[in-house]
């Protein structure tokens, strides 16, 4: 362990002062040695709340035993979770059975689409989640999620006004402890718990991750400021879950805001790139890399890791990596690339698809149609060039081939699966790819902040902080500055 810096000194004086605190902790900058410098300076009691239960796992062997290291989920079922312990693990059903226990008996008809019972039903589970995700106390016509293909404001306020109901019904049929026809998941009882305004019997509550909160918990945690002193600590720049109903907490939380900058996962030449996309995230903070570690920007030719923008952008990259002869292995399988595949087939058989993304496509010309000429689909177009390439009995084949990670040459991963990791050399995926209009190099500065998005930059600022010792730019090369982009 390196003695503190001035910065992890600070925050533990603020904290020592019983201030609420929000750390922003860019990529590698010892966040958890830090809350344990905290932790271990005072006698009261705390808490420590993660979102993943590795992450509370490892926190618990390292934090002082006065600090309890949980997930919010296991919070939430001590208090109230274990009265559905019954439900939780029933047998999974299809969502049409669920749905048609629920009274979704026929299909819809909704302009020139027929929605069926299962895509009803499906999109009724889906609502609930997002209830339960959100701060909001009652389900509202917002939960119901967007079906591609279904995007005119008054088709959606229509399919909204059919899904309600259900899932409303859903929700109450969720309350009951004993036995209900939704199957019970975590998020269920979370939510509930959250309905209660809990207090959390803590002196101080750590809340780690905060950038990647869901409201739901957000809404717990904040509730705790009258009696608990509150300290968020995550990366603003690395929120990039806010399709899966994440928001970052941290910027507007009302606390002494600090920072920890010095990244001890990388040396000068590596947090100079990760600046690069920091400031075109707006982010609040830039790192300094550590000099005694060697690290640079250069090619290379047999990375550890490959990350990509995309599920597409992955398996485009397996496909030709097994090609070269590579033992590949994808970060968390290739369960959804093999779902992906399979719906392909059926489209191209003639037959319609249940898979939830393509499911109101008739045949493969329909998505062919809908991918190069809708902008809504234009997402979809790698996928389908994948497929037009290949194949999709090519892609089951390649997904079939995946090794373990142990046993590989190379991990493939997108940036969001690979976020919390790191690999001694990392290339950068061709799938991130350069804005239209722009210039490469130095002059283009202004014309890139303009163009990027600060969702993009971030998921650029999570890939390329992911490397220890050597980072190849691949697909973000085109924002080096001139000097390198001659050099590679």
């Amino acid at each position: 362990m390196h003695s503190p810096t001035d910065e992890q000194v600070h925050a533990a004086d603020t904290f020592g002062a019983g201030r609420h605190l929000a750390l922003q902790a860019g990529a590698g900058t010892g966040k958890t040695s830090t809350l344990c410098l905290l932790a271990g300076g005072t006698k009261r009691r705390g808490r420590y709340l993660a979102f993943n239960k590795d992450t509370a796992r490892d926190a618990a062997a390292r934090f002082p035993s006065t600090v309890q290291c949980r997930t919010a989920h296991a919070t939430a079922f001590a208090a109230l979770g274990h009265r559905y312990s019954s439900r939780l693990n029933s047998p999974r059903q299809p969502a049409w059975k669920t749905g048609q226990a629920l009274g979704i008996l026929r299909p819809v008809r909704i302009a020139d689409h027929e929605i069926s019972q299962r895509t009803m039903s499906h999109n009724v589970l889906r609502t609930v989640t997002r209830f339960c995700h959100s701060a909001d106390g009652v389900l509202a016509r917002h939960h119901v999620p967007r079906l591609r293909g279904l995007d005119a404001p008054a088709d959606h306020r229509q399919f909204a006004e059919l899904v309600l109901p259900f899932a409303a019904k859903a929700w109450a049929d969720l309350q009951r402890p004993d036995h209900g026809v939704v199957r019970f998941e975590h998020d269920h009882y979370l939510k509930m718990w959250a309905l209660t305004g809990p207090t959390i019997e803590a002196d101080f509550l750590f809340l780690d991750e905060a950038q990647d909160t869901n409201p739901v918990l957000e809404q717990v945690f904040t509730a705790q400021r009258g009696h608990a002193q509150l300290v968020m600590v995550g990366d603003s720049a690395q929120a990039i879950y806010g399709w899966r109903g994440a928001t970052d907490v941290m910027t507007g939380f009302d606390a002494e805001q600090l920072t920890l900058t010095r990244s001890f996962r990388f040396g000068p030449q590596i947090a100079d790139e990760a600046n690069r996309w920091l400031a075109l995230a707006h982010a609040p903070i830039r790192l300094t890399g550590t000099t005694t570690i060697p690290a640079e920007v250069s090619s290379v030719d047999n990375p550890d890791a490959v990350l990509c923008r995309t599920n597409i952008g992955a398996m485009t990259e397996v496909m030709r990596l097994l090609g070269e002869g590579h033992r590949v292995a994808l970060t968390r399988g290739g369960q959804q690339l093999a779902q992906l595949a399979l719906a392909a087939r059926d489209l191209k058989e003639g037959r319609r698809t249940h898979h939830p993304e393509l499911v109101l496509f008739a045949s493969w010309g329909d998505l062919q149609d809908y991918s190069a000429y809708d902008p809504a689909g234009r997402d979809l177009q790698p996928f389908v060039d994948l497929v037009d390439a290949h194949g999709p009995n090519a892609i089951l084949a390649a997904v079939s081939e995946l090794a373990e990670e142990t046993h590989a040459d190379v991990t493939v991963s997108t940036a969001h699966k690979a976020k919390g990791r790191e690999w001694p050399t990392v290339r950068i995926g061709n799938d991130f790819l350069q804005p239209k209009d722009t210039d490469t190099g130095a002059k283009a500065t202004n014309q890139v902040a303009e163009q990027v998005s600060d969702t993009d930059a971030r998921l650029a600022y999570v890939a390329v902080t992911r490397a220890r010792h050597r980072l190849d730019l691949g697909g973000l090369a085109w924002n080096a500055p001139a000097q390198q982009t001659e050099d590679r």
